[in-house]
């Protein structure tokens, strides 16, 4: 593959140092001019619906994608950049992610039900491929301006502004009923909503926060146990899988393959331990039938 004349791409690793901090500043600067000065003065003209009235877009999300996908481009003119609202008006772009050999998939505004509703919990994903697997995940908090970065040999680490970085570990598992986690219920096939929720009492507890930046943000820190999700965008996951993997969890898909960013059906599972994992893969068996 060809590649710039200034910023080279090695084979062994997609991003140095260097562009790592770049690629962290642009989001930085996406935040600071696209998204935090709409967030709560949206008003009813910047909102739209696309698949329905749960499923939106803000001039914040189009926008932000924008900025960050003319930067990524500009320091990697020969590679892939797949945006959620580029995928939404072209979705032959998402058929691409598993053959093309450098790829930056970008959810601007991960959240948007949150951050249309003025809410707080929203992010920026931002996830480097190859080959559909992600080698380098980010993810963004906007609001406290920090993020958790992982890449395919290193540590999952929560970076700050000012001050170290913070190498971050996921829970220590256990018995289904002293597991907490993310279930999008209603995501799900309608045939399989019922038989999910009749599952619910068994965990500790079991929640969404329309929000996939900070359901792998608080996995990632051992702040809940597992995630399944049977909405398999890449916008929405590679990120949040390579980090949890990296901060020493499991994650793979429900019939036990790698996650790969072509996978478009089937069930994405995280989990703490091989055994959580296995002990959540059983009990979510069903949803393979």
């Amino acid at each position: 593959m060809p590649q710039s004349d200034s910023l080279p791409i090695p084979l062994t690793s997609p991003l140095s140092r260097a562009q790592r901090s770049t690629i962290l500043n642009l989001v930085r600067r996406a935040a600071k001019t696209e998204i935090l000065p709409r967030f709560r003065n949206l008003g009813h003209a910047d909102i739209s619906a696309k698949s329905g009235k749960f499923d939106l877009v803000t001039e914040a999300d189009t926008a932000a994608e924008a900025m960050l996908a003319r930067g990524i481009q500009q320091m990697f003119p020969h590679a892939l950049v797949v945006g959620e609202e580029a995928a939404a008006a072209d979705p032959d772009l998402r058929g691409k992610l598993a053959d093309a050999e450098l790829a930056f998939v970008l959810d601007p505004v991960d959240g948007t039900w949150n951050f249309a509703h003025g809410l707080p919990l929203f992010g920026v994903i931002l996830s480097v491929l190859r080959f559909g697997k992600p080698v380098f995940g980010l993810l963004y908090d906007p609001v406290m301006d920090d993020c958790i970065m992982a890449e395919e040999d290193g540590p999952a680490v929560l970076t700050r502004n000012l001050g170290r970085d913070r190498p971050l570990s996921v829970s220590q598992g256990g018995a289904l009923g002293e597991m907490s986690g993310y279930l999008h219920l209603y995501l799900l096939p309608e045939d399989k909503q019922a038989e999910m929720a009749a599952c619910l009492p068994e965990f500790a507890r079991s929640l969404m926060l329309r929000c996939s930046c900070h359901e792998y943000r608080t996995l990632a820190q051992g702040g809940m146990d597992f995630l399944i999700s049977g909405t398999l965008n890449p916008w929405d996951h590679a990120a949040g899988v390579l980090i949890c993997q990296r901060a020493g969890g499991v994650v793979r898909m429900l019939d036990g393959a790698d996650y790969n960013a072509g996978i478009e059906k089937g069930y994405v599972l995280a989990a703490p331990d091989e055994d959580s994992w296995t002990r959540l893969r059983d009990r979510f068996a069903f949803l393979a039938e």
